[in-house]
């Protein structure tokens, strides 16, 4: 008989089994500081195996990581996004974003991102499935790799401006033709400790069989 058939009230009590996997889940921030500690290869290792760990379409594991550390590297494509932000992604953006967001995103565009200790470049591999199928399971293990560099402690961010904006990203990187960028995960120790995200409840995006019928 399940926990729910025994709980009149019908809401499943959460074990503290399963308490830490909540924890994360829920406090995961995007962090756009960090501190220049550098990060070592076991805790790099132990997030690209939580990544491994994603579903994906067919099981096909399409994806492929290029981590980033080379501080040549980093200042070449911090000049790209910076230029592009420069060129009008600024400007595009501004609309959409409170005062306090958008300053924290300026911020990043043109200094943080150089400051990054680690970029993780998800790509997805053509080779493996058709390309139709890629985000459906890059994007699950780049999830995977966020939650996982919070649960030890660091900060991360996803950003897909570096993929769309520097034309030279697949050189820097000497990515094959197969190979298509698709996303990139900045990574290092925080350099501040942010509070809980905002969210809109789910009960305000969840229906019961048909939608307009609130949960």
């Amino acid at each position: 008989m399940s926990a729910r058939a025994n709980d009149p009230s019908g809401v499943v009590p959460i074990g503290r089994e399963h308490a830490a996997f909540f924890d994360v889940v829920l406090t995961q921030r995007a962090h756009r500081s960090f501190r220049p500690d550098p990060v070592g290869d076991d805790l790099i290792e132990r997030v690209l195996e939580a990544a491994t760990h994603a579903p994906s379409a067919e099981n096909r594991q399409p994806w492929v990581f290029v981590v980033v550390r080379d501080r040549g590297l980093r200042e070449g494509l911090a000049s790209a996004v910076r230029a592009a932000w420069d060129g009008g992604v600024r400007e595009h953006v501004r609309p959409h974003l409170s005062e306090r967001f958008f300053a924290s995103v300026a911020r990043w565009a043109t200094v943080g991102l150089g400051e990054t200790p680690v970029i993780v470049f998800v790509c997805g591999d053509t080779s493996s499935c058709d390309a139709s199928l890629l985000p459906s399971s890059v994007f699950p293990a780049t999830q995977n790799l966020l939650l996982a560099a919070h649960a030890l402690g660091l900060g991360a961010l996803l950003s897909t401006l570096p993929v769309l904006v520097d034309p030279q990203l697949k050189a820097r990187l000497e990515l094959p033709a197969h190979l298509q960028p698709m996303a990139a995960v900045c990574m290092g120790w925080p350099a501040r400790t942010l509070g809980k995200p905002h969210r809109v409840s789910f009960r305000a995006k969840a229906f019961r069989d048909r939608y307009g019928n609130t949960w």
